[in-house]
């Protein structure tokens, strides 16, 4: 697959600046646009039972946000560290970045120290691959600092800074990413209620999201690097999952999260309990073998996941869908509306 296939026009506008709750609906009364191989159908979110049937399985992500932007102070003075991925030892991977509105990149060179709340850290290196990503080792641990000072990842696009309650889904139970695992939002009692009612099946995991996907540069999409992100497929997930599988039931990824995680756990046969870290891409020339739908946002031009949605349902309807995204003006992001892919 080509670079070029993940390319589309989304005007600014589209992006949401601030939660559905500020705009007066509640989280699951964002819009939803339902794709199946018949076309694209426009709903609300707390529609979603009418899409799904008795037996179908959601699989969701119990991670929980962290606030993992902190203030820094180095040789280019204050900027913004998002941590990104913990390894174990105060090892993380970072973003440095000026603030939210500039990425960088910033003038930093291996062994630069730098002062965070509480610490002090030591800038390692770069990600193989991934220049905007560094790792940093920090001689205390960042979750004190994270305690103390810490605030949710925010991007440019969002207006104002949040409390960590708004980047939290109602799955929430283990802490862990640095960035929400949104497509989980717009869940509520009442939608939970509505599915328990129409027979569908709930089962969970654990991934922890880091920073956000980065733009694709490689002109075979393949080529393109990931990095390693903690999992766990618990062993009643990983049989309902299967059993589903076999009965030829629907088995529905609640994010590209969800998806990764469950292809890692694939060895070829069946869904396996496993855990660790995961370095899967997932994208049209490697397929998809556990899901035949999927719950997510609305994903930026030229990213990873959007190399993923082209691997569940091809690039025909991925591209058509977000045709018509554009022209019904749904909102990207996190505080953005929702997308149901379904294959069948």
């Amino acid at each position: 697959m080509k670079r070029e296939s993940l390319v589309f026009d989304r005007p600014g506008e589209l992006q949401a600046t601030e939660p559905p709750e500020a705009r007066g609906i509640e989280r699951d009364e964002v819009r939803l646009l339902v794709s199946t191989p018949e076309g694209h159908q426009h709903a609300h979110f707390r529609d979603l039972p009418n899409f799904l049937r008795e037996g179908d399985v959601l699989v969701v992500n119990r991670s929980a946000t962290i606030p993992a932007s902190l203030k820094a102070q180095g040789k280019v003075g204050e900027f913004t560290l998002n941590l990104s991925t913990h390894y174990g030892r105060n090892l993380w991977l970072t973003e440095p970045r000026w603030d939210a509105d500039r990425p960088g990149p910033l003038p930093i060179d291996p062994g630069d120290e730098i002062e965070l709340p509480g610490t002090r850290a030591r800038i390692v290196a770069p990600y193989p691959g991934l220049p905007a990503l560094w790792f940093v080792q920090a001689e205390k641990s960042l979750w004190g600092s994270m305690g103390c000072c810490g605030s949710p990842i925010r991007y440019g696009y969002v207006d104002q800074q949040l409390p960590l309650d708004a980047y939290q889904t109602i799955f929430a139970a283990h802490p862990g990413s640095a960035e929400m695992p949104s497509a989980a939002r717009p869940f509520t009692y009442r939608v939970l209620r509505a599915l328990r009612k129409k027979g569908v099946i709930l089962a969970s995991l654990v991934l922890h999201t880091g920073v956000s996907s980065q733009e694709v540069e490689e002109e075979d999409i393949e080529e393109h690097t990931l990095y390693p992100e903690p999992f766990h497929v618990p062993y009643l997930t990983a049989s309902v999952v299967n059993k589903a599988l076999r009965e030829n039931r629907r088995v529905i990824a609640v994010g590209t999260t969800v998806v990764r995680a469950l292809e890692a756990a694939w060895n070829g046969e069946e869904v396996r309990p496993s855990g660790g870290f995961t370095r899967i891409y997932v994208h049209p020339g490697r397929g998809i073998h556990t899901v035949h739908g999927l719950i997510t946002g609305l994903h930026d031009p030229v990213t990873s996941h959007l190399a993923m949605l082209s691997a569940l349902a091809g690039e025909k309807m991925i591209r058509e869908a977000y045709e018509e995204a554009v022209r019904e003006e749904y909102l990207w992001h996190e505080f953005g509306d929702s997308h149901l892919i379904l294959t069948r």
